[in-house]
């Protein structure tokens, strides 16, 4: 699949390829023109709204990663050879294409990893870089938090403001985790200054549902970010937290059949690594960071530095992989929420999330479709019959990946809180 992606004002042709609106409408399908895809324009309005300044090569990773989340939208998995792996051929347009073009190989490599396709990436000129506003905003704050309106994205919040740091909260917009996303926001700290972006990625045609490249988008909002405050300005380094546990993180495929893109790689430390090479290649001062990624969710939720708070709001976070499929209730059976129950059961609090399907060892025609339920079964009994790293594999065998040693620790300590979950309800 061909795509460009441009500003409103690049000379766009009609050669077969879906051309995209980076921060500008899409406009009406006139004769000779084909249908457009759009992206960005309602970040790029909130973020200069609020004075914002970013570094200009910040500008250009959030249209490359608006340009990827389009593609990943528009490319039907269904109409692929092997019904998943995709095959794009993008170009986009940056204010340093020598640079970039520079770096394409090291971008398709990431890109790669994060969804399975594979990906063509040519950067030209015009690409946006808004003028300064003239009487800038310059944030105090210290770091960077992506909220997400999840578990771990609260508790890193919680924790980075009880070490005494000032965290600037960014959020993707996403239907069903707003609400949660601004209370969670004026409940930490007194208060976190808290900028919330929706790429409104929208191809043509029906979108595909899968999404595995947005992860990008989530790190260009709080590159962005980061880039905007005043530490950066003065020309300091910039923390960037992205908190997830380092289970979910890595994802390990439960069962031969189950590839570890069925679920986000965002956390992955092969893709953040690889992010991170690019980033520093850049010259961006932005400093990707994890301090979860040898831990497990039960772990995150016992140690949390305030456990009032997050009592409060715990419940109230979001789990579920299929949570708008269910109308934004946790389905109770998916991988994420089996880890999320795990973890509750681990903390050893009361677990007041309503989940659609929550008995897991029912064996009804209501719960033949436990598919996951019985991949996390059948991991735990391969464990049991063969080891953790007959069962394991190549999962961690990836170039980017760092020691292993510890990862490989806490890939057990996880199996472990799904395995006593397991026993808990009488899964066979």
């Amino acid at each position: 699949m061909k795509l460009v992606c441009a500003p409103e004002d690049h000379a766009f042709t009609e050669d077969g390829a879906l051309n995209v609106v980076l921060y500008g409408q899409p406009g009406a399908t006139e004769e000779g023109r084909s249908a457009r895809g759009s992206a960005g324009q309602a970040a790029k309005a909130d973020f200069l709204r609020a004075r914002l300044e970013a570094a200009p090569r910040a500008w250009d990773f959030l249209s490359l990663a608006l340009s990827v989340v389009t593609a990943d939208l528009a490319g039907q998995r269904s109409a692929s050879a092997d019904g998943w792996t995709r095959e794009f051929d993008l170009t986009v347009a940056v204010a340093d294409p020598t640079f970039w073009n520079g770096q394409a190989a090291a971008i398709e490599a990431a890109l790669k990893f994060l969804s399975t396709d594979i990906w063509h990436l040519t950067f030209i000129g015009g690409g946006l870089q808004p003028a300064p506003p003239r009487d800038p905003v310059r944030p105090d704050e210290d770091c960077v938090v992506l909220l997400s309106g999840g578990m771990d994205s609260l508790i890193g919040a919680i924790d980075l403001v009880q070490q005494g740091m000032k965290p600037f909260a960014v959020s993707n917009i996403v239907r069903g985790d707003g609400d949660n996303q601004a209370a969670f926001s004026a409940a930490i700290g007194g208060g976190l200054r808290h900028l919330a972006l929706n790429h409104n990625a929208t191809p043509p045609g029906a979108k595909e549902p899968s999404q595995r490249a947005r992860s990008l988008i989530f790190l260009a909002f709080g590159v962005l970010a980061a880039t905007s405050v005043g530490a950066y300005h003065a020309g300091g380094q910039v923390p960037f937290y992205v908190c997830e546990n380092g289970f979910i993180a890595i994802n390990p495929p439960l069962t031969g059949a189950r590839l570890g893109s069925l679920s986000t790689r965002t956390a992955h430390p092969e893709f953040l690594n690889r992010i991170r090479d690019v980033l520093a290649a850049a010259g961006l001062r932005v400093k990707v960071l994890n301090p979860y990624e040898h831990w497990t969710k039960g772990e995150m939720l016992k140690a949390c530095a305030d456990q009032a708070l997050l009592k409060t709001h715990v419940a109230q976070s979001v789990s579920c992989g299929r949570y708008r499929v269910f109308n934004y209730k946790h389905c109770g059976r998916c991988v994420p929420c089996q880890v999320r129950r795990a973890a509750f059961l681990a903390w050893g609090e009361q677990d007041t999330t309503f989940y659609k399907f929550a008995p897991l060892g029912k064996n009804d025609p209501e719960h033949s479709n436990f598919d996951d339920v019985r991949s996390v079964a059948m991991a735990v009994a391969e464990i049991g019959a063969d080891g953790l790293d007959a069962w394991l594999g190549p999962a961690l065998a990836y170039p980017k990946m760092g020691d292993t040693g510890p990862l490989r620790d806490l890939v057990r300590r996880g199996m472990e809180e799904l395995a006593a979950l397991h026993q808990a309800h009488g899964v066979k």
